[in-house]
C-alpha cells in the first residue's frame, strides 16, 4: 500500500508572521512533518494548494477531488481546512472514487506549542491504512464517516453527528 499526502492549507500549514502579528502561509510544513513522524508506509506529498478553507470555492473542491481521483494511491489524507472540510467530502463522496480519502487538520497551527496537527496527522494516516474505501474525517482521536460529524466550534473538536 502506497499512500497520498495532499495539502490544501487550512489552520495546519498556517505560520505565524511575528512581525505583523498575523497567521498566513510560506511553504508547507509538511516535507519536515513527514520525516519528523517517521512514517514507514511508502508515500507520496503532493501541495495542490496552501489557502484557507473558507476562501476555498466549488472549483477548489474540484481541484481537490479531481487530484484524488488521477491518484495512482487507494489511500489518501488531505491535509484541510476544519471550517469547510465537510463541504469538500460532500464533493468527494458524490466523485464515488473507490479509495480511503481522509481529511485531517488543526485547530492550532503545527508550528505553535500545543499544536494538535502532528496527532491528527498520525492518526489520518492510520486510519487511511485501515477504513474501507469511503471519505472519513479524522479529527480528535477518532475517524467519521463524512456525513456522520459535526464540528463543535464552541468546544474545539469534531464529534459524531
Amino acid at each position: 500500500m502506497t499512500l497520498l499526502v495532499l495539502a490544501t492549507g487550512g489552520t495546519f500549514d498556517k505560520r505565524y508572521d511575528e512581525i505583523n502579528g498575523v497567521l498566513g502561509f510560506g511553504e508547507s510544513h509538511l516535507p519536515q512533518i513527514l520525516q519528523r513522524c517517521r512514517i514507514t508506509l511508502a508515500h507520496r506529498l503532493q501541495v495542490l494548494t496552501l489557502m484557507d478553507s473558507l476562501d476555498m470555492g466549488d472549483q477548489d473542491r474540484c481541484k481537490v477531488a479531481d487530484a484524488c481521483a488521477q491518484a495512482h494511491e487507494n489511500a489518501v489524507v488531505i491535509i484541510h481546512g476544519t471550517d469547510t472540510m465537510q463541504r469538500t467530502a460532500e464533493v468527494l463522496a458524490g466523485r464515488k472514487m473507490n479509495k480511503t480519502l481522509v481529511l485531517t487538520g488543526a485547530m492550532i497551527p503545527c508550528d505553535i506549542e500545543g499544536s494538535d496537527a502532528l496527532f491528527n496527522l498520525g492518526y489520518a494516516v492510520a486510519a487511511a491504512r485501515h477504513l474501507p474505501p469511503g471519505v472519513y474525517v479524522a479529527m480528535n482521536g477518532q475517524a467519521f464517516p463524512w456525513n456522520e460529524v459535526v464540528k463543535n466550534r464552541a468546544a474545539g473538536r469534531f464529534e459524531r453527528r
